[in-house]
């Protein structure tokens, strides 16, 4: 397939920088291996007016946070007429955001953990007699695990707030959900193995994510039967958000009951050395650079 002049989008200016360009770095290497005229390209560094100027026909999106997966730069892209990888613009910043993900997931009938959004005048005791302890505090609107904190004391929620108010105006508190952390790609269509996590962290964190060596992976994460049991739910909640092409949603599987709760939906993963959606496809018999074509040529725009 002719996929024309390729723009690899990475970097930017959220808090997620440095994942974005070993994403794009890793993207880029595998498409120009497999003969795509493909080429970095930095918002940072250029307008994306510059798209147009240089001729780009198509952009596959490494681009994480904000800037790049909230729908922001997928508007851009449908104004330029650019095809790119991955969500449209609703999709993108629905899933971005980890307060109205989960309203809308609720209203589908599937499970999230239970959540309530604070403020600097929040009554922080009736925060932990709803949700108990430990909870966890959010940015609503920032990947990578930043600015997340586990609660694990009624005097450490409001300094958590705090932290996690430096990078959003929607901060929310959350249900503390025991048991395994689990995350299922989708591409194309259809749900790739899971990946169970387990950490030494308090939390699957930054570190633990990036530069951990002691995060442990298991791929496939779950038995034949839970994983093919839980596919269909994986599927809807990918539709239900209006996703599209390729994407990856985290859940917890709760302790004891084996209730699967919903997390958040990515719909840019990371592509680095570390990320779970090469892993999972290589379990599925796709090479990272059958996986980043295939994702290059469900690109489209509108």
């Amino acid at each position: 397939m002719d996929f024309g002049k390729v723009a690899v989008m990475m970097g930017g200016d959220s808090a997620e920088r440095e994942v974005s360009l070993k994403s794009g770095s890793a993207v880029l290497a595998a498409l120009r291996a497999a003969g795509v005229d493909a080429h970095a390209f930095d918002p940072r560094e250029k307008g994306l007016d510059a798209l147009r100027g240089e001729g780009f026909d198509r952009a596959f999106v490494a681009l994480h946070g904000r800037g790049g997966e909230d729908g922001r730069l997928q508007g851009a892209l449908d104004l330029l007429r650019i095809p790119y990888t991955g969500s449209g613009v609703l999709a993108s910043a629905l899933a971005m955001d980890k307060w109205r993900s989960k309203l809308v997931w609720q209203a589908a009938g599937i499970p999230a953990p239970e959540c309530q959004t604070l403020g600097a005048g929040s009554d922080w005791a009736a925060v932990v007699a709803q949700l108990g302890l430990p909870l966890f505090v959010k940015p609503a609107n920032e990947g990578s695990s930043i600015g997340i904190t586990k609660v694990k004391a009624l005097q450490d929620l409001e300094p958590a707030y705090r932290e996690a108010a430096r990078y959003d105006s929607t901060v929310l508190a959350e249900r503390c959900i025991d048991g395994a952390e689990v995350q299922f790609p989708i591409l194309g269509g259809r749900v790739l193995p899971s990946i169970r996590i387990e950490t030494p962290h308090e939390f699957y964190d930054y570190d633990a994510k990036y530069f951990a060596n002691d995060t442990r992976y298991t791929c496939p994460g779950l038995p034949a039967a839970e994983e093919q049991g839980l596919s269909g739910l994986v599927l809807r909640s990918f539709d239900v958000l209006g996703c599209r092409g390729w994407g990856r949603v985290d859940l917890m599987i709760e302790r004891g009951s084996g209730k699967p709760y919903f997390l958040e939906m990515n719909t840019a993963p990371g592509m680095t050395d570390h990320s779970l959606v090469p892993m999972s496809a290589r379990v599925a018999g796709l090479s990272f650079s059958d996986l980043v074509l295939e994702i290059l040529a469900e690109a489209r725009h509108g």
